[in-house]
C-alpha cells in the first residue's frame, strides 16, 4: 500500500488531486496551502460538472505537489457558485496567490480559463473555501 493509499484509509472518501494545470503551478500552490496562505479556489462550472467525484461540503482532498506526492489533507467548509465578473477582493485574497489583488486574480485566472477553454466574463465558477486538516 503506498502513502495516498494509507492517507485515503485515514480519510475516507478522499480523493487526491493537485492544483493547476502545470507541475510547477501545482508545486507552487499547494506550497501556498501548506503556509496558511490559500484558502480559497474555484474552477469553471463545466469542469465541476464534469467531475464525478467533485467537491462536496465536509469532503476530504489530498493536496499533491508537481511530482503526485501528496503535501497536505483539506477539508471543504464552503461552496457556491459565482461569475467571474462578481469575484470580489477579499475572495481573491483568500486564494493566496501573487500580489493578493483582485486585479492580479483576474488575470491568472483569465489566462487559465482560457488554456481551458472556458473563459467568459460572466462564466460561472465554483468557489470553494478549505481548512487544512493534515500537512504531511
Amino acid at each position: 500500500m503506498d502513502f495516498v493509499d494509507s492517507l485515503k484509509l485515514k480519510y475516507p472518501g478522499a480523493r487526491a488531486w493537485a492544483f493547476g494545470d502545470s507541475p510547477e503551478m501545482a508545486n507552487e500552490l499547494a506550497a501556498l496551502v501548506v503556509k496558511g496562505m490559500k484558502t480559497a479556489s474555484c474552477c469553471s462550472l463545466a469542469s465541476f460538472n464534469a467531475d464525478d467525484s467533485a467537491s462536496l461540503p465536509g469532503s476530504y482532498h489530498i493536496i499533491l505537489n508537481g511530482q503526485d506526492a501528496p503535501v497536505c489533507v483539506i477539508r471543504m467548509v464552503s461552496l457556491r457558485l459565482m461569475r467571474f465578473s462578481e469575484v470580489t477582493e477579499a475572495f481573491a485574497r483568500r486564494e493566496g496567490e501573487g500580489d493578493l489583488s483582485l486585479d492580479y486574480w483576474r488575470e491568472e485566472h483569465k489566462a487559465f480559463f482560457t488554456r481551458e477553454g472556458v473563459y467568459a466574463d460572466d462564466m460561472e465558477l465554483v468557489a470553494e473555501e478549505f481548512v487544512v486538516v493534515e500537512v504531511l
